[in-house]
């Protein structure tokens, strides 16, 4: 795009937007939202359309000194775009779900949302190590704000320990940048991610950069703020903390913790499994038990986060590739499965399973939908959800046949907990008459549902649309992962040892 920056213009758009909506009125400081965050989302797709795949690993970089050292530094790879697209995708969707239901302060509102979609591209744009920690931080604020001002009735409660749990690890990951920087003599993140650490060192780095990245996934036992957090904030709120904050910790293992350390990464690869496995299996039964909708839809995030971590750690391709198309669909249909929710609970005021019931009577628009939804958070095939799932298990079962068994339990467990709360919601007798009275979808509703399903559809059709820009770095990263990746288990004959290659002897090796 002939040196255009692009990538400055689409933080510098919702930063002008957010300022503006400070000063507004609420319908002006509506229409100033959703104007920003279209245009963001028309950048978006000229980022991609401008792509060169099989180009450049680092595109569309901009530099530019500011002070002391310190870089304006911004590019993107195949998968930074990705998410970039998802985040631009459902901004506008955020917006459009707090037309109605966000009645005080809605310019402060409106504001808080565009700030933190300058943050998430800026987090996933940045190739300043320092600029992607101020960038990554600073996302804690507006989701803080959100959730703590028009949250539910303990938002207090959920807005804070949602700050403390996020903030705490990354003080430890500042601390390990801080050492990196010193050692290496840059900070840029494409030459950092080539550096050869010691490995004695790697094994600190590594568990500080856990640190922080694990609670934004969130892993099990840290996943404790995200229920509460996903309770107690407004259904934009929900959306855009399960779409797109979630990811910042998949994020952050793909571009530092395995590139960057990946001697460390396989020491600790059992430690992920671990962690992993008893995520899939205990979120799962305890989202099976759940009264609330928003709660059980914020544990089966759990579960689907602990599919992306195996995956990724699984150290090839297959594993790599479905990981990142996990966090590509869990973004859109958690996401869409909490809009869902918002739906029925702006009728009603309620979150309670029990309280609806034959739904797709009165509004079988929605039962639809919902439908489509709930299918492809099981991973039904023709679905995002399940091109996904298919790789991240073919990656994991390379590496070891027991973890594999263990995620593919998790995932029938899904389809227990999701067809649960659809047949309670949707079939059976309406005992409830004002909930059998409730209207159905409205045009607007309709267009924050209908894209979200279309792309869902898309990518469970033709997912080569969104692995091909992410193919090349996938493949340098594993590239990268080789020398230390492990030989799996799930080629070998029962009682087979495994075999001892030339570079396995010296410490690496597939």
């Amino acid at each position: 795009m002939g040196g255009f920056p692009i990538l400055s213009i689409m933080l510098l758009v919702p930063l002008l937007g957010a300022i503006a909506c400070l000063f507004l009125e609420a319908k002006q400081a509506r229409l100033v939202a959703l104007v920003a965050t279209l245009i963001d989302l028309a950048l978006g797709i000229a980022l991609w359309v401008n792509f060169d795949i099989g180009g450049a690993q680092w595109q569309f970089v901009e530099r530019a000194d500011l002070f002391a050292g310190f870089q304006w530094a911004m590019g993107i790879d195949g998968i930074s775009l990705m998410l970039i697209m998802l985040s631009v995708f459902l901004m506008p969707v955020c917006i459009g779900a707090s037309w109605e239901a966000i009645q005080k302060r809605v310019g402060e509102y409106m504001a808080a949302f565009l700030l933190m979609e300058v943050l998430m591209i800026g987090t996933f744009a940045a190739q300043d190590i320092f600029l992607f920690y101020i960038f990554f931080e600073a996302g804690l604020i507006p989701m803080y704000l959100i959730i703590g001002i028009w949250g539910g009735t303990d938002r207090i409660y959920a807005s804070y320990k949602f700050f403390l749990y996020t903030l705490l690890g990354s003080v430890l990951m500042f601390i390990a940048m801080l050492w990196m920087v010193n050692e290496a003599g840059t900070s840029a993140i494409p030459a950092l991610m080539e550096y050869d650490f010691p490995a004695g060192a790697q094994t600190w780095l590594w568990l500080a950069f856990f640190a922080s990245f694990a609670v934004k996934m969130p892993m099990w036992p840290v996943h404790t703020w995200l229920p509460a957090a996903h309770v107690q904030a407004p259904t934009a709120g929900s959306v855009i903390l399960a779409g797109v904050l979630l990811k910042l910790g998949g994020y952050g293992f793909i571009r530092f913790s395995l590139p960057m350390f990946p001697e460390a990464s396989v020491q600790f690869m059992w430690v992920i499994f671990a962690l992993s496995m008893v995520a899939v299996v205990v979120t799962s039964l305890i989202a099976l038990v759940q009264h609330d909708m928003k709660k059980l839809i914020a544990y089966s995030s759990v579960a689907h986060m602990a599919i992306v971590t195996v995956g990724l750690f699984s150290f090839n391709v297959q594993g790599l590739e479905g990981s990142m198309i996990v966090m590509l669909s869990h973004g859109l249909v958690s996401g869409a499965l909490f809009l869902c929710v918002g739906v029925i609970y702006d009728r009603l005021h309620t979150r309670e399973i029990d309280r609806y019931g034959g739904l797709s009577i009165n509004m079988p628009k929605y039962a639809v939908l919902f439908l489509l939804f709930t299918m492809a958070s099981i991973g039904l095939p023709g679905t995002s959800g399940f091109v996904g799932e298919f790789l991240s298990l073919a990656g994991i079962y390379q590496v070891s046949s027991t973890v594999a068994f263990v995620c593919t339990t998790g995932i029938i467990l899904g389809a227990a907990y999701m067809l649960y709360l659809y047949a309670r919601v949707a079939y059976g007798v309406q005992k409830n008459e004002d909930a059998a009275a409730m209207p159905d979808l409205n045009m607007r509703e309709m267009w924050l549902l209908a894209p979200i399903a279309a792309v869902v559809l898309w990518m469970g059709v033709y997912p080569e649309s969104f692995l091909a820009p992410m193919r090349s770095d996938i493949a340098i990263l594993d590239a990268r992962l080789a020398r230390a990746a492990p030989a799996g288990d799930a080629h070998l004959e029962i009682g087979e040892p495994a075999p001892v290659t030339e570079e396995a002897e010296h410490g690496g090796g597939h």
